[in-house]
Order: C-alpha cells, then sequence, then structure tokens
C-alpha cells in the first residue's frame, strides 16, 4: 500500500467477518489506482481487502439498474442478509443461471476446488432422479427457464447423467451446461455422444492452462494432453464448449493470451473462455494476502498486454444482469485470419448484447436478454454444425461478396470473452449479494446465491454447504 496517496472514502455496503461470519458494516476505499473494502468486526478486529486494482477507473465501471425480485421466493426474511437466502423476498435479481451439484464425489483431488470435492466412492448424498426431479420444478417455479448448469463435484461419475440431462429438457429448460474437468469426456468418444443425444447444450470445460505445472500445480496432475482429447470428442459430437481457467497469481496468469490463442484455434466448438479469478473459500481457505488477489481490471490487463493490445479494456463492458463489480464480457468475430474483431463498443456491449451504459434497462428485460444472449453464445449454433460437416466432405459454400462472407461468419464465428470475480468471506459485500443472479439449488430446495453457499470462513465454517456434501 502506498502510504503517500490520499485514501477517499467511495461508499459504503455490509459484509461479514472471515472469521465469526458476523454481519458488519463495511465502506470502500481507493488508494490511486486500488480499491479496498474496509471492515471492523468488534471481537476480531479490522480486515482491509483488496477489490479493484489497474487501470480502469473504477468509478466509470458502476452501472446502474433496476433490481429484480425472485417470481417466487421460499424463504421470509428474519435475521436480513446473507442468513435469509433462499431466496428471499427482497433478494435482487432472478435467477439467469442455476446450478443442481447432482454429486459430491470426483476422481480429482484437485488443491483448487471451491466445493472441496470428495473421493469417487461416496454416492451416500447424490440426488435421486426424482429428487432431482423436484430441483428442476423449485427453479422452474422460482425463475422460469433459466439457463441450467449441472455441477458436482464431476457431474460425469453419476452413470445416469444422460438421463438427468433429458429429465431437464422435458421440464422446460432449454439451455443445459456440464460443469466438468473433462475426463470421463476424453475416455471415451462415444460419451460426448450420447450427452449430446439427451439434450446437453454445452460443456463449461475446467482449463487452467496449456503448461503441464499449471496442471500440476492447481490439479495435481498434467491434464493438458486429456484437456484436448475431451476438446477434440466435443467437437466430432457437435457440442459446444467454454474453457473456463482458474486465473491465480504466480501460477496461470502468463498464459491468458495462449488461452485465448487456443480457443480460437479451435472455434467454432469453442464458444466462449469464461476466466475466474481465484477466490478464497472450500479448499482455499487460508488468509489471502493483496498479492495473492487478481481483481477484474487486472485481468483486463492481461489481456491487452498479452494480445499486443488486439484486446484492450474499451471492448469489454460490465453485465446487464449481476452487480457491476462481479463480472465482465465482451463479444468477437474471428476472422478468417484467426483476428478478433470487437463486436460492439463497451459504451454499448454487454452480456446481454446492448444498450447503452447511460440506460438503466428494465430488471426483467436485464435478466431475460442475459439468459438469452449466454444460451445462444454458449451453445453451437445450427450453421457451424453443418459448415464443419460441409467442410469435411470437401464442400465450400459459394460467397457472392464480402458482406456475404463476413455475415455467415459472424452466425458461426463468434467467441465470448468474460470473466467473473467469486466473492470469499474477505471479499464480500452485500450489495453486490443480493444483485447475485447465478444460484445454487441446495439439496433442500433452496436457491441460494453462488458466493453465499459456498462461503467459509477462515475455521471452515459455513452459511449453506452442508459438511456432509463435500
Amino acid at each position: 500500500m502506498h502510504t503517500d496517496q490520499q485514501i477517499k472514502q467511495l461508499s459504503s455496503t455490509a459484509s461479514l467477518c472471515p472469521v465469526c461470519l458476523r454481519r458488519i458494516p463495511a465502506v470502500r476505499e481507493q488508494q490511486g489506482d486500488t480499491v479496498y473494502l474496509v471492515k471492523h468486526c468488534p471481537e476480531h478486529g479490522n480486515f482491509r481487502t483488496v477489490i479493484w486494482r489497474g487501470p480502469v477507473e473504477f468509478s466509470t465501471w458502476l452501472r446502474p439498474k433496476k433490481p429484480s425480485t425472485p417470481q417466487l421466493s421460499f424463504t421470509a426474511v428474519d435475521k436480513g442478509c446473507p442468513f435469509d437466502c433462499g431466496l428471499c423476498p427482497e433478494h435482487g435479481q432472478h435467477t439467469c443461471t442455476a446450478l443442481i451439484e447432482i454429486t459430491s464425489r470426483c476422481n480429482l483431488h484437485c488443491p483448487v476446488c471451491f466445493a472441496d470435492a470428495g473421493s469417487t466412492e461416496n454416492k451416500m448424498d447424490e440426488p435421486s432422479l426424482t429428487r432431482i426431479g423436484f430441483l428442476y420444478d423449485r427453479i422452474m417455479a422460482a425463475s422460469g427457464p433459466c439457463n441450467i448448469q449441472l455441477s458436482g463435484g464431476e457431474p460425469t461419475m453419476r452413470t445416469d447423467l444422460p438421463a438427468i440431462i433429458a429429465l431437464g429438457r422435458d421440464k422446460g429448460f432449454p439451455f443445459l451446461q456440464l460443469n466438468t474437468n473433462g475426463l470421463c469426456l476424453a475416455e471415451d468418444p462415444n460419451y460426448a455422444i450420447s450427452l449430446k443425444k439427451a439434450g446437453l447444450s454445452s460443456v463449461f470445460l475446467q482449463f487452467d492452462g496449456l503448461c503441464g505445472a499449471t496442471h500440476t500445480t492447481l490439479r495435481g496432475r498434467d491434464l493438458t494432453a486429456i484437456k484436448e482429447q475431451a476438446l477434440l470428442h466435443c467437437q466430432a459430437a457437435g457440442l459446444a464448449v467454454v474453457l473456463v481457467p482458474t486465473l491465480v497469481p504466480g501460477v496461470n496468469t502468463h498464459e491468458v493470451g495462449a488461452i485465448i490463442d487456443y480457443a480460437i484455434r479451435f472455434a467454432p466448438t469453442v464458444r466462449g473462455v469464461h476466466f475466474q479469478p481465484v477466490s478464497y473459500f472450500g479448499r482455499m481457505q487460508k488468509d489471502p494476502a493483496d498479492e495473492d488477489r487478481l481483481t477484474l481490471p487486472e485481468v483486463l490487463q492481461l489481456l491487452e498486454e498479452q494480445s499486443e493490445g488486439t484486446l484492450t479494456a474499451e471492448n469489454f463492458s460490465p453485465p446487464a444482469c449481476e452487480h457491476a463489480l462481479c463480472s465482465f464480457h465482451g463479444n468477437f468475430l474471428i476472422q478468417e485470419n484467426n483476428s478478433l474483431l470487437p463486436l460492439g463498443h463497451a459504451k454499448t456491449a454487454c452480456c446481454s448484447g446492448g444498450e447503452p451504459q447511460t440506460v438503466i434497462p428494465s430488471a426483467l428485460e436485464g435478466r431475460e436478454k442475459s439468459v438469452a444472449f449466454t444460451a445462444r453464445q454458449w451453445s453451437l449454433p445450427v450453421m457451424a454444425i453443418a459448415a464443419e460437416t460441409s467442410s469435411r466432405a470437401g464442400k465450400q459454400a459459394k460467397v457472392d461478396d464480402d458482406l456475404d462472407r463476413f455475415l455467415a461468419r459472424a452466425r458461426t464465428h463468434t467467441l465470448s470473452i468474460s470473466a467473473m470475480a467469486f466473492q470469499d468471506v474477505w471479499t464480500l459485500d452485500l450489495e453486490r449479494l443480493r444483485g447475485c443472479c447465478i444460484h445454487v439449488v441446495s439439496p433442500e430446495g433452496d436457491i441460494i446465491p453462488f458466493c453465499a453457499y459456498n462461503l467459509s470462513s477462515t475455521l471452515g465454517k459455513t452459511l449453506y454447504r452442508q459438511v456432509g456434501q463435500q
């Protein structure tokens, strides 16, 4: 911290004590180009954590929007946020993406794991297909046909995964995504085909980099070849893929540009890269120093530096749905020379595809456009499948002129680049939490903001995730 720079108090919010999880006041303070969340617990003292650092001005990023309440809540307000999640009537956003954890088992034991997933053998806590149907119904009642992500643990440990996917389709959910490490997808090419036939829309593939050392540090073994084999099998099956790197300072931040280049190489199967700066919950419960943090503007800076200026911060914007401090998004056309052409501008581009930052979208409009855009972008367009089939057959579509060529490519070869900064017990901001649109469905059927569900104290105490699930 630079002591010669003036401290400016920006705004106030509320948070939790990292030790006892007591609700306490918090303020956002700026010093130079760094913004801190500062809070004090009467019992455990002062906490000051960096939440924004880098050349993107904090004040220019904030984006007002109208709050949106769930169409049906499952819990009343008693103790107040964040202790009445379920959702409660005071939550400020519909569900855009709902996660259902269908198993706590996993075939890896990653040093970095927000779910602190367990062994490959314990099936005691796995919901039955009937129970999963109940969870689908709860989501539909709370927020309608939002996007579904099947998660865990490692969901491919379930032998009935195709039936779970098909059930979600039958329940009326148009977009189902699989959150996976890719091991099972890599083992058998027919597995990806079976998931596609069941109705799977997209694979959210854990993908931390291209170096064996990166995988060994974050996942416990070199998975480089396995990730590519999984991707090739998805490509053959016509399954869309989103690469999901967990970024950890000093481990894989140097690979940001290489991951983007890799995604371009596998377009149009790869529909996006979704960076997730490391958060300290689950299996990462240490008390992090500021140098252990990676904030959204720093990710933007890495994108600009490692693309040699091809990508700039101006190509990205705050989200249309969740709180502005939670994420950023940009959409790009992959040109024939594999360069990226921004689609839209920071003043107009967003994950909903485009209203200016100066306009406050209606709550329902922002939510519906965000859900629709994500489903559309992260799925493989029918034209892309047809184009790949035609290419393999040696046929070339006739292109009349440059405009036709551009429009044809824009229907298939777009790439979304995004990042989401999840909150842990040090960075938790209840203003942000109330605007969360990514929710976990608990085993009981409560619908809980992702960061609240996974939150853990320095002593390992949780608010919602049950110890028995892990």
